[in-house]
């Protein structure tokens, strides 16, 4: 069964990323590794989520078949009403430039082009966005993330908390419906860290731009209104926050519930 916001199975709010029974079974040698286990998930739009888990638990494979980087050994992967299952790398790639918006614990910034440049850079590929509307976009976000005056700035000269908005800046200026950030905490130290996390936090509620994490940092955890907590390739718990600050887990699989196993060798 679909795990949901509110518990529930066909529930009318608006979803961003439906997950359908996903498995991913990859081969390393003359092993077998499976690293999702029938995982369901939906994500509504304007969710600040927290995917955790140990290294190994599943979470940067789920985040990368929601980001279209990966694709499933079985199941359904719907981005934004759109299946996108078994579709070709270019079509694949195509969503990602539109509607998906990556924020990785290295930056992956290119050190050659400056920090405006570096924002721009996506909307290169979209022959549609004329010279003067790239411009105004790249001023704009740089402006939200708050670098306006290290527009021309290179990576080298920034530190790593402003390379950080950089990244951010880049996820955004396409107008992504959907930021997916792979531990973008990690490389940084306490401050920074929680600067960057109020930064995103600002954008998800006055832009309303989705957020999803893959994270084993509490202070992560502990901002998210929505924590998914991953073991062994499974969704174990979904917890949603309450306006009193306690968690609902609306599914606990440490409870039970046990979902189907998948024949690795099938």
């Amino acid at each position: 069964m679909p795990i949901t916001n509110d518990g529930a199975v066909g529930e009318s709010k608006k979803m961003i990323i439906e997950i359908r029974d996903v498995s991913k079974l990859y081969r390393l040698g003359d092993q077998n590794v499976l690293a999702l286990k029938h995982v369901n998930l939906k994500v509504e739009e304007g969710r600040f989520m927290a995917i955790a888990g140990s290294s190994g638990s599943g979470k940067s494979t789920l985040l990368n078949i929601m980001g279209c980087i990966d694709t499933p050994s079985k199941g359904q992967v719907i981005i934004d009403g759109r299946d996108v299952s078994g579709q070709a790398p270019d079509e694949l790639a195509e969503i990602r430039a539109r509607t998906i918006g990556f924020v990785f614990q290295t930056f992956n910034l290119l050190p050659v082009l400056s920090a405006e440049e570096n924002v721009e850079y996506p909307l290169l590929q979209m022959p549609e966005i004329s010279r003067d509307e790239r411009r105004e976009r790249v001023r704009t976000y740089l402006g939200i993330v708050g670098l306006s005056k290290y527009a021309s700035h290179r990576p080298n000269q920034l530190s790593g908390g402003q390379r950080q908005r950089v990244a951010i800046a880049r996820a955004l200026v396409t107008n992504s419906r959907v930021v997916l950030a792979d531990e973008p905490t990690a490389n940084l130290d306490r401050k920074t860290g929680a600067g960057i996390l109020d930064l995103m936090q600002k954008i998800n509620v006055e832009r309303g731009t989705t957020f999803v994490f893959s994270t084993h940092d509490r202070r992560v955890m502990e901002r998210a209104d929505t924590q998914v907590r991953m073991e062994d390739g499974r969704i174990m718990k979904l917890g949603l926050k309450l306006p009193d600050g306690s968690w609902k887990f609306v599914h606990d699989q440490s409870k039970g519930e046990e979902g189907p196993e998948i024949n690795p060798e099938a």
